[in-house]
């Protein structure tokens, strides 16, 4: 079993509100900080594209961040999320335990798992049952979120499955599974990151990822 590191994860969707995210957005500054290659959907894929957010160590260093594709989608309780189209792709830079930049403390290693809980959390920042009160949200998103950190720990069991994908035109073998919500993936690269992606009313067998050449091109 892998141990998912709980990572930083400021400025990921899924520790942010619905409200907050869309603010956040749109600068490209911290992704082009990151010492490591993003990715997203490769060629194939051709619409909309857009900037997510970035997440960072305590000192500053750049961990992981998102970017979107197809409709940016958003919380909403009359059932015309179920519409939207949108796969969002996470770079995790890959790193053993290690010490944190201003030495003060240890960073916990990132593994395919962390991907896995980020996807899994990030999907659950645009999911509300039509059903549920508003006032009950919180607590629901508390619970399923501590779901999604259990069931990242456990990729080797139901209800993950694999699945093989392309990543920079070779193929890899990423940990999927499915829900009411949507479907989450995860798995590594070739570059010394881990991938991460999350998606609903879009396919997952049918993508393929690729290093994104120009960062700014999301914006």
């Amino acid at each position: 079993m892998e141990t998912t590191s709980r990572i930083d994860t400021d400025g990921v969707p899924g520790t942010a509100t619905a409200e907050e995210v869309p603010a956040a957005r749109r600068t490209v500054d911290g992704y082009l900080k990151a010492p490591f290659s993003w990715y997203g959907l490769d060629e194939a894929f051709t619409g909309p594209r857009w900037l997510m957010q970035v997440g960072t160590a305590a000192d500053g260093t750049v961990q992981h961040g998102a970017v979107g594709h197809g409709d940016e989608p958003s919380v909403k309780t009359d059932g015309s999320a179920d519409k939207e189209r949108f796969a969002a792709v996470i770079t995790v830079a890959a790193s053993p335990v290690r010490r944190s930049g201003d030495g003060t403390g240890v960073l916990d290693a990132t593994t395919v798992s962390s991907a896995a809980w980020l996807a899994g959390s990030g999907l659950l920042a645009y999911t509300w049952p039509p059903q549920m009160d508003h006032s009950l949200r919180d607590d629901w998103l508390d619970q399923q979120t501590e779901t999604a950190f259990t069931l990242a720990d456990d990729l080797g069991n139901a209800p993950w499955s694999t699945l093989s994908l392309p990543v920079d035109g070779v193929p890899v073998e990423f940990h999927f599974r499915e829900s009411e919500f949507g479907w989450v993936l995860a798995g590594s690269a070739h570059e010394g990151v881990h991938i991460g992606a999350y998606g609903r009313g879009m396919s997952a067998y049918g993508l393929g990822f690729a290093v994104i050449k120009d960062i700014a091109s999301y914006e």
